[in-house]
């Protein structure tokens, strides 16, 4: 496995794909998260094998890109209809992981029919990518404060999104692994050991505030790994690593702390002093 940027994530707005590359390198992560469409621009642009040095020359790896479909929407069939060539480009790259969030509840589907109009939706997806070689993953969301009072109930755990993978039935189905999540839906990192390589696209790893219960804990207050040591982030590294996962590890923490530093350089910074410390904790080498 390999650390990998998402300047998003960590609060750095307005770079794109070679400014997120440049401060990737400074920093020392193997790899970067990026927009497809605008991996494909860059393509069309200069060319696949120039998009290729792009990252060679930055010593990075293409890490997760988000999956382009609002496959929620009523005309979601467009974008569908739009993702082989962006598809194409993605397994020229090298960039064979692609994830997505399945929302944990419903405003009007109970939770079996909810559950066929995921597997349809996701297997039609997966469908598309699988001739590319590329496997998509599905984030469960564990907090038990995100879903409205007056809301059904849909998957909100990883023995949850791991059926809806095995009901998909293409093979290139996998889960987007979210530390947090995992955490605030009960999950510890011995649930790890029943995972396998193959199930597990993504990882996004982070931290938990301080005092709270699986009830109170909210969505978009994190903390940035090891910050607090709530979650045995050693241990999920740890296990990360026994199982053979070999995808891209990525700090997803939605802080406060880090979203009000307006310096990009010093967001990283404090990001990767976070990170580094993971993985030491953990006893595995940075890279």
């Amino acid at each position: 496995m390999f650390s990998s940027l998402d300047t998003g994530a960590i609060g750095i707005s307005g770079h794109g794909l070679e400014r997120s590359l440049a401060l990737a390198q400074r920093f020392g992560y193997g790899g970067v998260d990026f927009d497809i469409r605008e991996a494909a621009q860059l393509a069309g642009e200069r060319g696949i094998d120039e998009l290729r040095d792009l990252f060679a020359r930055h010593k990075a790896r293409p890490g997760n890109w988000g999956l382009p479909v609002n496959w929620e929407d009523d005309d979601w069939e467009e974008d569908l209809e739009r993702l082989p060539a962006l598809a194409q480009v993605a397994q020229e790259l090298g960039a064979l992981r692609t994830t997505t969030v399945c929302w944990p509840h419903s405003e009007t589907r109970p939770f079996e029919e909810n559950f066929e109009w995921h597997r349809k939706r996701f297997g039609r997806i997966a469908e598309t990518l699988l001739p590319f070689g590329i496997r998509v993953g599905f984030e469960f969301i564990g907090p038990r404060t995100f879903p409205p009072p007056d809301a059904i109930p849909f998957i909100n755990d990883m023995s949850g999104m791991l059926r809806l993978c095995e009901a998909i039935g293409t093979g290139n189905a996998g889960i987007l692994l979210d530390a947090y999540h995992l955490h605030t839906s009960g999950g510890g990192v011995s649930d790890l050991d029943a995972l396998s390589a193959d199930q597990v696209v993504a990882v996004h790893v982070n931290d938990a505030p301080l005092g709270l219960t699986l009830d109170t804990y909210m969505d978009l207050d994190r903390r940035l790994p090891t910050e607090t040591g709530v979650i045995d982030l050693a241990g999920f590294m740890q296990r990360l690593e026994a199982m053979g996962y070999d995808g891209p590890v990525t700090c997803e923490p939605f802080s406060a702390r880090t979203n009000a530093i307006e310096d990009p350089c010093e967001a990283a910074q404090l990001v990767t002093d976070h990170m580094r410390r993971m993985w030491q904790q953990a006893g595995l080498d940075w890279s």
